[in-house]
């Protein structure tokens, strides 16, 4: 399967859903995504990843550089990820975890919360 990604804007949040594999040949599908949307001049991101049901160690990278591109502009960049992990169909918070990375992350459990200023994210 390949990787999809649809732009949704949700007030000042521009909440990219990502549903397919996430790895060495897709990633740069997602990189590009986020670096259009810093050029566009948004600067408060949310990866909706519920729909990925793989990621490998190239998708985690894209994560985490997606991660300092935000911080380095000023901007947010906040996961989705279900709230129980693999067993909701998606291991990308299985992956995050086992690779320690999970707590850079703010995650929450569905992008109507993610966009919220006042929402917590998931615990680590």
């Amino acid at each position: 399967m390949t990787l999809k990604v649809d732009e949704i804007e949700q007030g000042a949040w521009t909440v990219l859903r990502i549903r397919g594999e996430l790895d060495l040949v897709s990633s740069p599908v997602v990189r590009q995504s986020v670096h259009e949307a810093v050029a566009e001049g948004q600067h408060d991101v949310v990866l909706d990843l519920t729909g990925v049901f793989f990621c490998d160690s190239s998708g985690v990278g894209v994560l985490i550089a997606s991660r300092r591109l935000m911080k380095s502009c000023g901007g947010r960049l906040r996961l989705v990820l279900p709230a129980r992990g693999a067993e909701d169909g998606s291991h990308v918070n299985k992956v995050l975890g086992a690779l320690g990375v999970r707590r850079l992350f703010e995650v929450y459990p569905d992008a109507a919360s993610a966009v919220l200023d006042e929402a917590h994210p998931l615990s680590a």
